[in-house]
């Protein structure tokens, strides 16, 4: 469960930046995760929950904002949305498709005490 490490990261780049701008809890962590980004929101959250215990994210809540997976068809010639990363376009059924958006893992923003 690749998860839990990327937890791991996530919650000590937060402890640095805690003692960095010196704020003492996290109460919320709101993360953009796209649709190919390859991680599993609930297995994010428990690893979340495990890994924030006794730092400055425990008993955070953990918000994950999912973001759309995103492609220029050039059939088309537009921006489409895509429910796999080897779909079709959904308008004209081409497979000629560059992703533009979806691979997204990163922080949003925190709010801190």
């Amino acid at each position: 469960m690749h998860e839990l490490s990327i937890c791991q990261s996530l919650i000590d780049m937060i402890a640095d930046e805690a003692r960095r701008q010196a704020f003492n809890r996290v109460e919320v962590v709101r993360i953009e995760v796209g649709r190919f980004a390859g991680v599993e929101p609930g297995a994010l959250a428990f690893g979340f929950e495990v890994a924030s215990r006794g730092t400055v994210c425990d008993g955070a809540r953990l918000e994950i904002v999912d973001l759309p997976g995103l492609a220029y068809c050039f059939a088309c010639e537009e921006s489409v949305e895509l429910s796999d990363r080897l779909a079709p376009c959904p308008k004209c059924g081409g497979g000629r498709l560059q992703p533009t958006g979806g691979d997204e893992l990163r922080v949003k923003d925190l709010e801190v005490v």
